[in-house]
């Protein structure tokens, strides 16, 4: 059972929580990502290297679902999710100017997360099925639908670039939120592994 750490004042310990592997998706999603969004906004106008990078995500959401199913605890789905109770005992604790030492995700980074996953997830599959009537930035699917469906597939992938665009600019908000507000580094963890959070004995 993970420790809620708002119940009480923790006394915390640093730990070796982000496993490498966790850390290379992280990190190497980050770049894929904002490659793939820049080179579909802005061009050239073949988009290859578009694609080179969409498939590198995709590669890396397997990986993540695998972590999640059978990686190590701090990347297992299990631990994105969270009862009501702690998501909203976590919230009228947030703003607290001190560190949360949540051990892994906290409620609402799970939240974050869990969107972040699921438009990764549906961007990508919408750009295999993209069809932009250029007749060269075709996804290698988009020939399986109808041209109304592939018409609708890359709305929705364009739209999609949207909703990813602002999941990120939050993300990085809450990255300073943390750090100004709450005098708590959420980078260094995901570079080291190590964090510090509440002690395991506290149950």
């Amino acid at each position: 059972m993970t420790q809620d750490p708002t119940k009480s004042q923790p006394v915390v310990e640093r730990v070796k929580l982000w496993d490498p592997i966790l850390r290379f998706f992280h990190w190497a999603l980050v770049v894929c990502v904002v490659i793939a969004w820049y080179l579909g906004r802005f061009g050239p106008d073949i988009m290859t290297l578009h694609f080179y990078f969409g498939y590198a995500v995709i590669a890396l959401l397997v990986l993540r679902v695998g972590l999640g199913l059978l990686g190590p605890p701090s990347a297992r789905f299990s631990g994105l999710f969270h009862s009501p109770s702690v998501l909203v005992r976590y919230m009228k604790n947030m703003f607290a100017r001190k560190p949360s030492y949540w051990p892994g995700h906290n409620p609402v980074g799970s939240l974050a997360a869990i969107a972040l996953l699921l438009t990764l997830m549906l961007q990508v599959a919408t750009g295999l099925f993209s069809d932009p009537d250029d007749y060269v930035n075709v996804g290698p699917f988009a020939s399986y639908i109808d041209a109304a469906t592939t018409r609708l597939v890359t709305g929705w992938h364009y739209y999609l670039s949207l909703v990813l665009l602002g999941l990120v600019g939050l993300h990085l908000l809450a990255i300073g939120f943390y750090k100004i507000w709450k005098h708590e580094d959420l980078v260094r963890p995901m570079i080291t592994g190590w964090k510090e959070v509440v002690r395991s004995d506290q149950k």
